[in-house]
């Protein structure tokens, strides 16, 4: 029997089952260790309560006790990725390490620096494709270059989709190739240098349980997700983009879910899995937008960069109920529905005159589920500085945009409470009521529109059409 050893390193795949790194790890050696880094180049910039690290953390703490109780374990250490790794692939003489594939920048340098540290020490860095159903090269256009347009990337993506792409990879089969390893603790978020957060008293769901769980929950109105999910305060979204940003599930368990309920509300979410990787592909074909407009010609816009407006707008404190609502959703819980990311983006750019990267970084600072690839995207298409992006003349009006998806008002009432006592009618713009909330007044109790809309819209054409 063969007795060479493998590891599997751990990254944005935390989960034991369908795992295509760990698969292929298991198939190919006769003993596979779990390692995670928590890496100091990706935490030392982060504040010390960080949603997102006691995320992960939980739900490393869920695989170290999975694997306990097959007799090996996971290794959780912190430093520097590449030295760490190279250090644990030294210490169990490893032929090789697993991991899977990334399409960030700074992942892709990482793995760079890593596959030749392993290969001075004789073993070698294996790179498994996860994330993606399809990666970056194997969808391109007829020409042989990366789609720029969305919708044929999105046709010849349906076009080769099969059956055999959702199919899970077996690992529990094969778990009597894990290591042999004497069970250690999970260092605490305080040794990591972090702090607990409120997690769970925001009820998220954790680690890879807290992923199958919303899975099962979301397949029960998968149906009615195209008819209600741009409606904020119907909650109709499926709450699975932190899980699939820290692979807590897999993409091919989201796909199947697709899969097995054909119709409106499925295609539709189909196709924001799609509109995930197809900014995937972009970062990686294109890797200069994590840092600038993919177009060229709004490279150097003139924007006013207010700010005492930025500090506004941050804070859910612009004057206009809806924006202030999302902005107010994300700094409370870590999460903003999805066409608030784009209403209060847009407001940023295209009301605000506000850099489209002071936005980016705001939602990468807060978001729970912050990807890079999905937030740059996001960001650039409502900027209109980016790749298949809204065009630069369609600006979304916040009133209207209020008024049309949260008609009555819920969930503006929810998360700017101040506005609590106005109808359904005036909630939207509460400067132009008639009436006024008894005691209630503009500018005292909730601030007056910081910008008149219909005079930045123009300004904002100017801006964009003189670079155009």
């Amino acid at each position: 029997m063969r007795q060479d050893t493998a590891l599997c390193w751990l990254r944005r795949d935390l989960r034991l089952q369908d795992h295509a790194a760990l698969h292929y790890a298991l198939s190919t050696h006769a003993r596979v260790l779990c390692v995670f880094v928590f890496d100091d180049e990706i935490l030392t910039p982060l504040a010390r309560a960080d949603r997102r690290v006691e995320f992960i953390w939980h739900a490393l703490a869920q695989l170290k006790a999975e694997l306990n109780r097959h007799g090996s374990d996971v290794l959780v250490v912190r430093g520097a990725a590449v030295q760490q790794i190279a250090a644990l692939s030294r210490r169990f003489a490893a032929e090789a390490v697993y991991a899977s594939a990334d399409a960030e920048p700074a992942a892709r340098r990482r793995d760079q620096q890593c596959a030749q540290a392993l290969e001075d020490m004789g073993s070698h860095l294996v790179l498994v494709k996860d994330q993606v159903i399809f990666a970056a090269h194997e969808i391109l256009g007829k020409s042989g270059a990366p789609y720029r347009v969305f919708t044929p990337y999105k046709n010849n993506w349906l076009a080769r989709q099969h059956a055999g792409d959702a199919e899970p990879y077996q690992t529990e089969s094969l778990f009597a190739h894990l290591l042999p390893l004497d069970a250690t603790p999970m260092p605490p978020l305080s040794e990591l240098g972090f702090l607990s957060t409120d997690l769970t008293v925001l009820g998220v769901a954790l680690a890879e349980a807290g992923g199958q769980a919303l899975l099962s929950a979301f397949a029960a109105h998968i149906a009615d997700y195209q008819q209600w999910r741009d409606y904020p305060a119907r909650d109709a979204s499926s709450h699975l983009s932190v899980h699939l940003r820290f692979g807590t599930i897999s993409v091919r368990a989201a796909l199947r879910l697709a899969l097995a309920q054909p119709g409106p509300g499925a295609s539709c979410w189909l196709n924001e899995l799609i509109w995930r990787e197809f900014y995937q592909q972009l970062l990686w074909h294109h890797p200069n937008v994590a840092d600038e407009s993919f177009k060229p010609q709004y490279r150097a816009l003139a924007y006013e960069n207010r700010t005492d407006w930025f500090a506004a707008w941050c804070a859910g404190q612009t004057g206009y109920p809806l924006v202030d609502a999302a902005m107010r959703q994300l700094a409370q819980t870590g999460w903003m529905h999805n066409r608030l990311r784009m209403l209060c983006a847009s407001f940023l750019v295209k009301d605000l005159l506000i850099d489209w990267r002071w936005g980016e970084r705001h939602f990468a600072a807060h978001l729970l589920d912050y990807d890079l690839a999905a937030n740059n995207g996001g960001w650039q298409w409502s900027a209109s500085t980016g790749c298949d992006a809204q065009p630069w003349f369609r600006i979304f009006n916040p009133i209207t945009q209020s008024q049309r998806f949260d008609p009555d008002g819920e969930f503006i009432r929810h998360y700017v409470p101040e506005l609590a006592a106005f109808g359904a009618r005036e909630i939207h713009a509460p400067w132009l009521a008639r009436r006024l909330p008894h005691g209630w007044q503009i500018g005292r109790d909730y601030p007056p529109p910081l910008v008149e809309h219909a005079r930045q819209r123009e300004r904002a054409l100017e801006l964009f059409g003189r670079a155009g």
